[in-house]
Formats: structure tokens, sequence, C-alpha cells
């Protein structure tokens, strides 16, 4: 904490404290706890004045709740070391913060608030054996047991996360712990880890001495046995909280050791197992979590082995299905309990298909006429049938020896099966259970869970020979006027997954490509536009797919080619190319560009058609009101370049006059995205014209800023390494040749124009690529002779800057460079001379005025390097500090004081 914000600290101490003068925000006391937290033991030796605050607030009881309750959690902070602790204990202030009767008597305890801040400050100081002696003595159990039901579910759940703190926290810290971390806490982590305040394990905390370890032993057994009389519901009204100590089991049988893991289990394992067979639906998943939680450290304990077993024996299906998934995404999978719930998770699809899926097993028996009686229900069917397919894909995947009598492709012909039910096929559903298989018809939530297991499927061992079942299932999907847009989403992924995975389509017949190509000709035309944009993108996906038309010794072509004959995707690509909705457009754009990227590659001549589409793409690019199509545009183009033949390929004439345009056009656009994109290409033209040049850094494929546009960049991601022109292979012609080249292509007048962007992302990219240039052709530092020679050559090479628009920005930042250099008048001289060339510019602008300067002029002028900072910075970066923070309060507090205050004219102090 620097000094100016100790110097501000205790007024705002004073302001806090002062009852009278309540914040209008109270997420400021949240953003200034999470300072302190940040600041650690530290606080009372650098902020002596906290020590008073507390006082004065604690014994004021008309203080606002919201101020004692970040009081009761800025005492905790500061009493989470032992001198702290020490130090307010022996000041009675603990005695008076932690005193649950004077809150109760002061009429406190009612407020939420007060109680949250009471748990979390309490929390916030166990962090050593001393605060646990003051736990125990104080006898806070009593009042920490009696929260975990608390009405506010923010106060349960913060009791319920303290009982995970002191239990594991204190525990002893075995052997095997001081060489990392065990695999029950990597099992923890992956399990809880969405957890919002995940309990630390710490090896390091101090060991505890024998009167202590005496005190956190009464602990546990308080906590045990809370935990075995509450666990199991007397009635409905008390399931929140079973569930609420089923969660917390879980957590604690997670991270506990020996012998805490011992004692926990050992307490609940009877509750646990009349769980188990009481039939709470509303409990199943809860109580399976603290199974696994179990079972994933247990090793072959019995009790869990029992338990599991139970679990996976309940007589409500629909709970058993639950139980069965639950199992298989989390469980340490054995071969036992493993084929026990693949049995029951096939079992509803068996019944419905009448597929061949579980032999003559009789266990599965023992279930059926339950299962078929919860099936006829026609929610509860949908339900267990989905969770059966969402399954599939990992039990095609598992060892014969757990999969018996079923292997992968009867799993694939079961779900081929049902999506024929799904569509109103009877003939697939003749074996199957009648009753059962009509709630299916017509289902589009079964129809969409069997298609992504089917997608899933292809990956399954010996699906591959069921390519030609699978192709006509979802041709008949794709043709039937009754599937909703998303099933024929799906239906396409499916098809290109399948022909990814089995590349070999010999088994393809002439009438399945006839059926295809006639389906994908009536679906691009369908009134629906999701439809239409779901089969651009097939036919873009399909053209990047490799296949076999007879073996695998033949040589590979494009699905697009195999299936498609290659001679219907162009024309209606470029049809879609006018549809009147943008996302089409935008993804008939992306499609041309996978379609056309073999050509590219292998340098054919342009046809009049390909022609024809690079004319109809600048016109979007020009005239579309929508940013979708204008981006996918300029990718096309971006790919064509990056795709195109190492040789100088026929079309290199065409695609470098359309280069111009989309750089032109691009730099201008009104979509911030488009304008990212324009520089992306703008950056392939600096790579290749400066390939040759051994000062050029290229820039990294991966973006830092990638990950959010707006987010904070560090100045470490945007280093940039200068070169001594004495390192470059090329002569100072060479250099003033393509920097020539690169003017005439416009690169430099869009990177100039990104620069002055408003949008930041546009700027921080058109920044990078300047200081880029900058550095290869015209770099600050000079050597040699000839380097000097060399630099007189490049320094006359000039642009022409337009006198409007970015063109005038770039005008008046050289002009006041020139100024502050010249140093020809004081500083509102300068001014007035800026401000009547800015009005003799904008005069100018409509005759187009321009002016021509040197290129190397401008880049060491535009102070690159200092608006790269900039840029590179957050835009909270000056707000967003604890300096900013208090300045806020003081000034919200003086508005409070003064009510004549103008409307509109109070404070707001900052928030999340």
């Amino acid at each position: 904490m620097d000094r100016e914000c100790v110097s501000l600290l205790p007024r705002v101490c004073e302001v806090l404290a002062d009852s009278g003068k309540s914040l209008p925000d109270d997420t400021s006391l949240e953003k200034l706890l999470d300072w302190f937290t940040e600041a650690g033991g530290s606080l009372l030796e650098t902020c002596p004045c906290l020590f008073d605050f507390i006082s004065t607030v604690i014994n004021n009881t008309d203080s606002d709740p919201s101020v004692l309750s970040f009081t009761l959690r800025l005492s905790g902070l500061m009493a989470a070391t032992e001198d702290g602790f020490k130090m307010l204990q022996e000041c009675s202030v603990l005695d008076l913060v932690f005193n649950v009767q004077r809150w109760q008597e002061a009429g406190l305890w009612e407020d939420p608030c007060i109680r949250i801040g009471w748990i979390q400050g309490l929390r916030s100081t166990l962090q050593h054996p001393k605060a646990l002696s003051f736990f125990v003595e104080s006898d806070f159990i009593k009042t920490l047991l009696q929260l975990q039901t608390d009405t506010s579910l923010f106060v349960a759940s913060a009791a319920n996360q303290m009982l995970a703190h002191i239990l594991l926290f204190f525990q002893p810290v075995s052997p095997a712990r001081c060489n990392g971390i065990d695999k029950k806490d990597e099992y923890a982590k992956r399990t809880y880890g969405c957890i919002k305040e995940p309990i630390t394990l710490d090896p390091e905390h101090p060991a505890l001495t024998m009167e202590a370890s005496t005190r956190y032993t009464a602990v546990v057994m308080a906590i045990s046995e809370y935990l075995k009389e509450s666990l199991v519901p007397k009635e409905n009204t008390q399931l929140h909280q079973s569930l609420q100590i089923l969660k917390l089991l879980a957590l604690l049988l997670a991270q506990a050791r020996p012998p805490l893991w011992d004692t926990l289990l050992q307490t609940v394992a009877d509750s646990l197992k009349e769980l188990a067979t009481a039939g709470y639906s509303q409990l199943t998943l809860p109580l399976m979590d603290v199974i696994l939680a179990a079972n994933s450290s247990s090793g072959t304990d019995e009790r869990v082995a029992h338990l599991l077993s139970s679990m996976l024996n309940i007589n409500k299906p629909a709970d058993l299905i639950h139980a069965a998934a639950a199992f298989l995404r989390r469980g340490r999978l054995d071969t036992v309990h493993t084929a026990q719930a693949v049995r029951m998770l096939l079992l509803p699809l068996n019944i419905i298909t009448g597929q061949t899926l579980l032999g003559t097993d009789t266990a599965a028996d023992e279930h059926r006429f339950l299962m078929v009686e919860q099936l006829k229900n026609k929610t509860s069917c949908i339900s267990m049938i989905c969770i059966c397919l969402t399954n599939t894909p990992q039990i095609t995947l598992m060892p014969p020896d757990v999969l018996l009598t079923c292997p992968p492709v009867s799993v694939v012909l079961a779900v081929l099966s049902l999506l024929r039910i799904c569509s109103g096929d009877s003939s697939s559903s003749s074996t199957g259970c009648r009753e059962v298989y009509r709630n299916v018809i017509g289902s589009g939530k079964v129809q969409k869970c069997a298609l992504e297991a089917l997608t899933a499927l292809g990956s399954s061992p010996g699906a591959k020979d069921k390519m030609k079942e699978v192709f006509t299932v979802l041709i008949q999907y794709l043709d039937n006027p009754d599937s909703d847009p998303t099933v024929i989403h799906k239906s396409y992924k499916a098809l290109i997954k399948w022909m990814s995975v089995c590349a070999d389509v010999s088994s393809i017949t002439d009438q399945l490509r006839q059926d295809l190509i006639r389906v994908v000709q009536k679906r691009v035309c369908d009134m629906r536009w999701e439809v239409r944009d779901s089969t651009v993108e097939f036919l873009g996906q399909l053209a990047g797919v490799r296949v076999f038309l007879k073996s695998a010794e033949e040589e590979s072509c494009r699905a697009s080619e195999a299936l498609l004959g290659g001679c219907c995707t162009n024309p209606l690509l470029k049809e879609a190319l006018q549809d009147p909705e943008s996302y089409v457009r935008a993804s008939a754009t992306s499609a041309l560009a996978q379609t056309l990227a073999h050509s590219w590659q292998q340098g054919a001549a342009l046809t009049q058609e390909q022609t024809e589409i690079v004319s109809r793409l600048l016109e979007i690019l020009s005239e579309d009101t929508e940013g979708f199509a204008r981006r996918a545009v300029v990718q096309y183009f971006i790919a064509w370049f990056s795709s195109r033949s190492s040789h100088t390929p026929p079309s290199s004439s065409l695609l470098m006059n359309s280069v111009r345009s989309v750089l032109s056009k691009g730099s201008v656009d009104l979509d911030w995205e488009v304008k990212v994109h324009t520089l992306q290409l703008a950056e392939l033209l600096l790579d290749e014209a400066f390939s040759g040049h051994r000062g050029y850094k290229k820039s990294s494929d991966t973006d830092p800023a990638s990950l959010h546009p707006y987010a904070v960049v560090s100045d470490q991601a945007y280093t940039l390494h200068t070169h001594s022109l004495q390192r470059t292979n090329m002569e100072g012609s060479d250099s003033a040749g393509v920097l020539s080249n690169l003017v005439e292509q416009g690169v430099l007048s869009a990177l100039l124009s990104g620069l002055v962007d408003c949008d930041r992302p546009v700027g921080l990219k058109a920044c990078r690529l300047l200081i880029t240039l900058r550095e290869t052709v015209c770099p600050l530092s000079q050597g040699a002779e000839d380097a000097t020679s060399a630099m007189a050559t490049v320094a006359r090479v000039s642009c022409e800057l337009p006198g409007w628009g970015w063109g005038q920005e770039i005008r008046k930042i050289l002009e006041r460079k020139k100024c502050n250099q010249t140093k020809e008048a004081d500083i509102a001289a300068c001014t007035g001379e800026v401000d009547s060339g800015e009005a003799e510019e904008e005069g100018e602008s409509d005759r187009g005025d321009g002016a021509c300067v040197s290129v190397c002029e401008v880049l060491r002028s535009l102070g690159l390097d200092e608006r790269l900072d900039v840029l590179t910075q957050s835009s909270d970066h000056v707000h967003n500090s604890l300096l900013s923070l208090l300045q806020d309060i003081l000034t919200a507090s003086a508005a409070h004081t003064h009510p004549d205050t103008e409307e509109g004219q109070e404070v707001i102090v900052d928030c999340y």
C-alpha cells in the first residue's frame, strides 16, 4: 500500500465509522475488503488506524449493518495472523466482534449481512491453532451448526463451507502429503472446482499442540454427530437440509485424509445406507456424489462398495438411470459396478428398439418390468432415453469384458433404429415395446440426443462397417419435411463426422449420392434461413474432408467431389451469396473459401465463375448492411492470399487488385472486426514483402489479445526487438522498392487509418504493425556510412495523407510533433497554430486536398511506443485502484453531507 493510500485511510475510516454518513453503494466496501485481503498480514503495521476503526464501530451498534458486516470480516482478516490475533484478543476486541448474544440483544442478528459477516470473519480468523482454541472455548460450534439451516441460502452456504474449512484445514498432515498433492485432491479439484471458495489444504500450516488437537477432536465429534442426525430427513420439508449436508459430505470425503476420512464414513455410513433405500428422488444425484467421492479414495472399502451396489439396484427406474449415468461419468470404474451401470443404461434402449444389447443377462431382467412401466410415461421416457443416449459413446469405448455380449456395432444399430422410430418408421419398431416407442415418435429432443450420440459413435470400434446404414438414415432425416432446423443441422454434422472418420465411402451407392444431391439442392432453398445456413456450412465442410472412393490404396479426393460430383457445389454457394439473410451470405462466403482452397493451392487458372464470385464479394464488402457478411469477405481474401501456390499463379493480378480494394474498403468499415481482419490481410502483405529481410520480425500466430479484444495486455506480450540496418541482406534500394509497393497496395494507408481508429483492438494491431515496419525499414539507430546511405534512399519514399478522416488526424499529430520539436512558440501559441491548421484542413476537406509526407518521418513522429503503452492498458487502469476507491468514498461522503447538491451532480461510487 503506497503512502498516499495510507494517508487517506484514516479519513476513510472516519467516514465509515460515522453512522450518519452511510455510503450510497455497498459495493465500495466489498472492493475495499478485496484490497485489504491482498495486503495480507501487514495491515496492523501499515494501517494502525484500522484497529481504532474496528473498536469504534463494534462499540456503536447503531452503525449501518453493511458497515458492521464489513467490520466483522475485516477483524477476521486482521486476526488471520497470530500477531494480529494476539493484539485483538488482548484488547478484548475479538470477544466483542464475535459475541453472538451481543448482536442478538441489539436486534442486529436478524439481518443476514451480520450473520454472513460473522461467518466469513470467523473463517478468516481460523488460520492457526490459537484461533481454533478461541473457537472451541467460545462454543461457536453450536451457533455454526444452527446456521446450517438458515433461512438465507447465502448464510447457509457460507456456514456449510465454514464447517468444511474447520475439519479440513486443521486435520493432521499425513506423511504422504509432504511429497505433494495426492489423488484425492486431484479428484476434489476436478469435481468441486466450481465452488466459489474452495477449501485450501495447506500442508505447511502449524502443527497442532496436544491441547489444540484435543479441541479439534471435540469439534470433529460434534460435527460428525450433527451430520449423522441431520442426514436422513424426518419429513419432506427437511429435504433441503439433507441436500446441503450431502453437498458438504461430498466435499469432505473427497478431501479428507485418515483418520478424519474413516471417522466421517463410520459415522454416516448407516445414514447413507438408509437414504439409499428410502427412495428420495431429489437426493439421488447428491447421494451419488457422496458415494463417488468416497469411492475415489477408498481403495476396496466394503462399506462404500455396498453403498454403490445399493444405488445401482434402486427400485425406481428413473433414479437408477441417473445413478448409473453418474457412476460412468465420474466413478472409479471397476468391472462389476461398471458392467452393472452399462446394463441399466442400455436397458431402455433395448426395450424401445428391441435390439439385442443385453444378451441373456438375468440381472437386467429383474428391472425390466419396472422400467417398462416407467417408460410408458412420456415425460419419463424421453428424459431416461436422452440420458441413455448421452452415455452410449462412452459405453462403446469400454473394454470387452464390460460390454460382454454387446459389441459397439449393436449400439450403433440401436441408435439408428431409435432414429427411425422417432421419424415414424414403424418397421423399425416391430420387436420393441409398442406401448413405449410411441412416446418418442416425433420427439425433437430425442432426435437431437440420438443424432449427437450417432455423431460421437463414429469413432467406435467397427462402426465404419455401418456407414451405408448411417448414411441412409441421415438422408431420410434431411429429406423429412417435419425435421426442425436443429435436427437438420445435427444431421449434417453427423454426416461430416462419419465421413471424416470412415474415409472409405465405397459402400455409398449411386442412388444414395443422387438422394444427397437432391436433398442439398432442396434444403439450400428452404424457407427457413437456419436450414439454408446449415446446408451452406455443410457444403463448405464437405470440401475439407478427404475420402476414398474404392480403397485406401487409391488416391483420396474431396468428399464434395465423391458425393456431389463437384459440379453443383459452387453454383449453389454462388447463389447463396444473394440470400436475403446475412448469416447465410456469410456462411456462403466462408464455404466458398473452403471449396476453392484446393485450386488456390494448386495454382489453377481462374474460371469465369470464380471471377464473378470475386466481383460479388467485393460488392458485399462495399454495400452489405450486415457486418457478418463483410467480415467473411475479408477472411475469404485472407484465405486466398495465404493458400495460393508458391509460384506465381495466373490469378495473381486479380488477387492483388482485389486485395487493394479490400484494404481500401475494409479499413474504413464501420465494423471493428472487419477492420481487424483487414489489418490481418495487411500483415500478410508485410510478411511476404519482407520475407527476405533478416531484420523483419514476423508476428506470432497467437495474438495475446485474441482471448478477448478489449482485455488488458501485458507489456511483455508486445515486446519488439529492434534490429540494426546492417543485419539486413536487402540493399537500401530494395527496401525502398518494397516500401513503395506497400504504399501503392494501400497497406500503409490501412495501418495509419487503423492507428487512429476509435476501437482499441484496431488501434492496437495497427500500432504493433507500424512499429514492426518502422524497426524494419527506418530504425532509430544509425550505424556506418552505408547504413546512412541506405536510410537516405528509404527516406525518399513518400505516401499521401488525405485531407479528411484518418489523414486529417495523422496530420494533426505530425503538426503537434513538429511544434514541440522546433519550440518556436510557447504552448498557447503552438495550440493556436494547430487549431488554425485544423480549421484550414476542415475547410479543405471538401476539396480532398492531401499532403505527401515521408514514410519514415511519419513512422518516427507518431509516438508509436507511447501509444502502444496506452493501448495495452485496460480501460479502467486508472480507476480500478485502491487510491481511486478511497477517493471515491471520501467524495461520496462529502456529497452526502451537502443535501443541497443539484440533481445530476451527485457522485456515484465505482462498482464492480
